[in-house]
């Protein structure tokens, strides 16, 4: 289940963590599918938050363009 909070910096550095416990080997097979499965949801979470960020920014640009004199 996602925080509510969960912001893309804590996101993007617990994505790290898993990664870093994976290619460190200290994780179990059987705690691993669950690693897995938090890195895939955590992925999902910061494409969303760049897509959106991105949108903003296009948004801005557009309105800033649309300005005389700018």
């Amino acid at each position: 289940m996602m925080e509510q909070e969960l912001t893309y910096e804590a996101a993007y550095a617990e994505l790290q963590e898993i990664a870093a416990e994976i290619e460190n080997e200290t994780v179990s097979v059987d705690v691993l599918a669950e690693r897995v499965k938090r890195a895939s949801l955590l992925i999902e979470f910061c494409q969303q938050k760049l897509r959106a960020t991105e949108a903003e920014v296009n948004n801005i640009i557009k309105q800033m363009e649309g300005k005389p004199g700018a």
